[in-house]
Parts: structure tokens; C-alpha cells; sequence
């Protein structure tokens, strides 16, 4: 199970809280992991949000051992368009972390890993697909409707 093991390891990465630079902790915490049509068929959504979990804690017992005493949050999204689950710690509260698009915080993990155990084709986009929104959009004169995702979060600054 390379993915469940890949999410343990996060927790052990290099972790940088400065809220005063958000890029350099976007660049230092921020993980994607992405795995197989058949790794992906073999793992449970139990298993993975229990390895999450387990992450989230660890990372809360990292912020504290740093002596950082302000808001931090761990976060999960699936990345639809890449086919991968992504993870990241930032020095921001829930409702503000550094997406351009809207997102829904969530503190149910389940619904965002079965979306991506259920993704039957992780980072395709067939061209013709593209083409439509294209043509769509040039017919209407509008963007295509962006649907906001959901994003599992996970308090883990000592002001959580």
C-alpha cells in the first residue's frame, strides 16, 4: 500500500510555519500523492483517512514540539484535474487557506478520499471535453460553471 505509506511519511517531511511568507510554506509543506488505477482499487476509504488522521496528528505534535503558538491548519483535497490527493500545512485558518478557486472546508475526509478512490481516469480530460466547454462558452458568452470542492481540514496550531 505505497499511498498509505506516502501519507505516513508526510508527517516526517520538513514543515516551515512563517506566517509572513505563505509562498515558502506552500512550496515547503504542500504534497501530492497519486497512485494507480490498481493501487487505488486495493486501498479502503477507512484505510486512508485512518492514515491521514494518524498524520494530522503527528504534524499537530511537530507544531507544538516548534513552539509555534498560532493558527495552523492541515488540509486534504482532491485534485481532480490531476488525479492525485494533495495535502498541505499552512499557518492559516480554515476559511482562508491559498486557493484560487472557491472550496468548501469540510471535517468529513471520507467524501474527499472516495472521490478520489472512485476517479476511474486521474488526470484525463479528453481534448473533445475541452472543445465543448470552449464552444459552450463561446455560445453563451459565459464561463462554464466552476464547482466548488471540498477540502477536509484538520486543526493543528496550538490556537486551534
Amino acid at each position: 500500500m505505497v499511498l498509505l505509506t506516502w501519507i505516513a511519511e508526510v508527517a516526517d517531511e520538513p514543515l516551515v510555519l512563517e506566517p509572513a511568507d505563505r509562498r515558502v510554506e506552500w512550496e515547503t509543506n504542500t504534497w501530492s500523492l497519486g497512485v494507480g488505477e490498481e493501487d487505488r482499487g486495493s486501498l479502503s476509504v477507512a484505510e486512508v483517512v485512518a492514515a491521514f488522521e494518524r498524520t494530522a496528528a503527528a504534524i499537530r505534535e511537530r507544531v507544538r514540539d516548534l513552539g509555534f503558538s498560532g493558527v495552523a491548519t492541515f488540509y486534504v483535497w482532491h485534485d481532480e484535474q490531476a488525479g492525485q490527493l494533495r495535502c498541505s500545512t499552512g499557518s492559516v485558518p480554515p476559511d482562508e487557506l491559498p486557493f484560487g478557486g472557491a472550496y468548501v472546508p469540510s471535517d468529513h475526509l471520507g467524501p474527499v478520499i472516495e472521490g478520489f478512490l472512485a476517479d476511474s481516469q486521474p488526470g484525463f480530460i479528453a481534448w473533445s471535453d475541452l472543445d465543448d466547454v470552449r464552444c459552450l462558452s463561446e455560445q453563451t458568452g459565459t464561463d462554464p460553471e466552476i464547482r466548488p470542492f471540498r477540502v477536509w481540514i484538520s486543526g493543528v496550531g496550538a490556537s486551534q
